[in-house]
C-alpha cells in the first residue's frame, strides 16, 4: 500500500529499507507484540500503536524505573512508533480503529479471545475489506489450548514449558530466566511469520493470519534439551552453569570473579589445558575425549577450577584468549553493555526524547546493510502524541477530531 510522507510517520525518509513502506497497526499491549511491532519498526515499517485514552499501554505505569516519569519498561520496546490513543470501547473510537487496520499492511494484536471479534477488528473482518493484509495473533497458550483464553503470563510459561525446571543449580530450585524470555522469544517468532507473510502477499495479493503464543516459543526454544528427552523418554538433569553434553563447558571461580570457559572440542580442550600450564590434563586418559571428560566430569572441573583460582579474572581472559580459547567474563548488565560498546559493538543508539531528554536505548540484535535503521527511529512515542496526525491521515476532518479529543474518546498530546 501507499503510505504517506515517511516523515509524517516516524521512520526517516531513506530509500532500501526492506519495510519502507509498509504500515503496522499495533493494537498489541505489554511485552511480546510490542517487541514484534518495534523490529518492524527498525526495518523501515510506519507503526501506529493503539492505546487507551488515559492509561495507555499497561507497560507505562510499571516503574520504578523512571526516566523523568516515563516507565524503562515501556521505552525498552516502542521506539520508532506513533501512539494513536483512542477509546475503542465508542462507536467512534472502533470506526478509527477499524480504519486503521483495514488500510494496514500487518495488524499485530493480542487481545483476550473474543475481544477482536466485539471490536469488529478481527481477521475475518479485516481480510474482507483487504484481502493482502497479514494479520497476526500473539496468545500464551494457543488459539486451540484448552482451557481456551488461559493467561499468558511469562512466569507461568517458562514453568509450564520446562524453561524453569531446567534452569537452576542442581541441587537446588527450579529458577526463572532472569527476563521474560519467552516473551521476547514470541515477538521474534511473529516478527519472522509476518515478514514471511508480507513476503507473500507481496508476490500473490493475499495475505494470511499468522498466530505465534508464548507457550510454542518457549517449547521450540529447548531445542536440544527438548530433542535429547524425546529420544530418551526421561526428563533431563538440570546442571546449572554447565552443559550436560560438554565438558568443560561452564562457569569457573578466579582468585576475584567468575569466568566461563567453553571449551566445545578435543582441540579446544588441549589448547586450554597448555594455557593453564597443566599439559597433565591434556594427557591424562580419564580426559581424552569429550565422552570421556563427561564420565569424569566432577574430578576435570575439581582440577581446573584449583588451578584457575591462582590469577585474577583479568589475567586468565588474556591468558585464555591469546591462546584462542573461547571465554568470557561473567558481567551485570550494565558493565555488559558498557563493555560491549566499548569492543566496537555498538550496542545501544541514542535518540531525544520530548519529556527524557537524551536516552539510551539497545539496538536490535541484527544490522541491516541497506540504508537507513534503528538509528533513524523516533523515540519512544508520548502517550496520544500522534494521534491527530494519523486521525486526518485516516480521513477525519480536523473538527471531527478536534470534537472526539474534546469527548474523550481521543487524546491527543500537545507535544505534536
Amino acid at each position: 500500500m501507499e503510505t504517506p510522507d515517511q516523515g509524517q510517520h516516524g521512520s526517516a525518509a531513506q530509500d532500501g529499507r526492506p519495510l519502507d513502506g509498509v504500515r503496522v497497526a499495533d493494537l498489541s499491549r505489554v511485552l511480546a507484540g510490542p517487541y514484534a511491532s518495534m523490529l518492524l519498526a527498525d526495518m523501515g515499517a510506519d507503526v501506529v500503536k493503539v492505546e487507551h485514552p488515559e492509561r495507555g499501554d499497561d507497560t507505562r505505569s510499571w516503574g520504578p524505573p523512571w526516566a523523568k516519569g516515563e516507565s524503562a519498561y515501556f521505552l525498552s520496546v516502542n521506539r520508532g512508533k506513533r501512539s494513536l490513543a483512542v477509546d475503542v470501547k465508542s462507536p467512534e473510537g472502533r470506526d478509527a480503529v477499524r480504519e486503521l487496520c483495514a488500510g494496514s499492511d500487518v495488524v499485530i494484536q493480542n487481545f483476550r479471545p473474543g475481544v477482536v471479534e466485539r471490536l469488529g477488528v478481527d481477521y475475518e473482518a479485516i481480510a474482507a475489506r483487504n484481502p493482502a493484509v497479514v494479520y497476526c495473533s500473539i496468545t500464551g497458550f494457543g488459539t486451540g489450548h484448552e482451557p481456551a483464553g488461559r493467561p499468558g503470563f511469562d512466569a507461568i510459561v517458562q514453568a509450564e514449558s520446562g524453561l524453569m525446571r531446567a534452569t537452576g543449580p542442581p541441587e537446588g530450585p527450579a529458577s526463572r530466566v532472569g527476563v521474560a524470555m519467552t516473551d521476547i522469544l514470541t515477538g521474534l517468532n511473529a516478527t519472522v511469520s509476518v515478514v514471511g507473510a508480507l513476503m507473500r502477499a507481496r508476490a500473490t495479493g493475499r495475505g494470511e493470519h499468522v498466530t505465534a503464543s508464548l507457550v510454542n516459543s518457549a517449547l521450540s526454544s529447548l531445542a536440544s534439551l527438548s530433542q535429547q528427552a524425546l529420544v530418551t523418554g526421561e526428563e533431563p538433569a538440570r546442571y546449572g552453569n554447565a552443559h550436560p553434553s560438554i565438558v568443560p563447558y561452564q562457569t569457573f571461580r578466579t582468585a576475584d570473579d567468575d569466568i566461563v570457559i567453553a571449551a566445545g572440542n578435543d582441540s579446544l580442550y588441549r589448547k586450554l589445558c597448555d594455557a593453564v600450564d597443566r599439559p597433565d590434563l591434556a594427557t591424562d586418559p580419564r580426559f581424552a575425549s569429550n565422552p570421556d571428560r563427561i564420565e569424569y566430569r566432577e574430578e576435570l572441573v575439581g582440577e581446573i577450577t584449583a588451578t584457575l583460582r591462582t590469577r585474577t579474572a583479568a589475567e586468565w581472559l588474556a591468558v585464555l584468549t591469546a591462546a584462542g580459547v573461547p571465554v568470557g567474563r561473567v558481567r551485570g548488565v550494565l558493565d555488559a553493555v558498557h563493555a560491549a560498546n566499548a569492543s566496537g559493538d555498538d550496542a545501544t543508539m541514542t535518540v531525544e526524547h520530548p519529556t527524557a531528554g537524551t536516552l539510551d536505548l539497545l539496538r536490535p540484535g541484527f544490522q541491516l546493510g541497506s540504508a537507513g535503521g534503528a538509528d533513524d527511529a523516533l523515540p519512544p512515542p508520548l502517550l496520544g502524541q500522534h494521534s491527530a496526525r494519523v486521525l486526518g491521515e485516516l480521513g477525519l476532518p480536523r473538527d471531527r477530531i478536534a470534537d472526539l479529543t474534546e469527548r474523550g474518546v481521543v487524546f491527543q498530546n500537545g507535544t505534536e
